[in-house]
Order: C-alpha cells, then sequence, then structure tokens
C-alpha cells in the first residue's frame, strides 16, 4: 500500500483500513504463539502500512 493511494481516501475508510490490519495482525500473532507462522515477512508490511495510514490520518488532522 503506497502513501499516494492512502491520500485520496477519507477519513472513514483510513480507519476501517486500520481495524482490517490490526485484525490481521492479531491473527498473525496468535499463528506465532501457535508455533506456526506462515507469512512472518507479513509482521513488518503490516506495521509499515499501520504507521503509513495513521500519518496520513495526522497529515489530514492538520
Amino acid at each position: 500500500m503506497k502513501a499516494k493511494e492512502l491520500i485520496n481516501l477519507n477519513r472513514e475508510e483510513l480507519l476501517q483500513k486500520i481495524k482490517v490490519i490490526k485484525e490481521e495482525l492479531f491473527k498473525l500473532n496468535m499463528q506465532r504463539y501457535g508455533g506456526r507462522v506462515e507469512k512472518p515477512h507479513m509482521f513488518g508490511s503490516l506495521k509499515k502500512d499501520l504507521a503509513r495510514i495513521k500519518t496520513v490520518l495526522k497529515q489530514k488532522k492538520e
């Protein structure tokens, strides 16, 4: 997900994306503690996406 794509979204859509990403991170963490993670690279990419969305939200707030 790129920042240019996120800028065009409104606040409600960004908040919805945050909710979806947090759910995915939760599922990955459950897999981690269960002992089997199929896609360990997703931790980093999801966290980066979450940070991008929060940055765009903060910029729109100003």
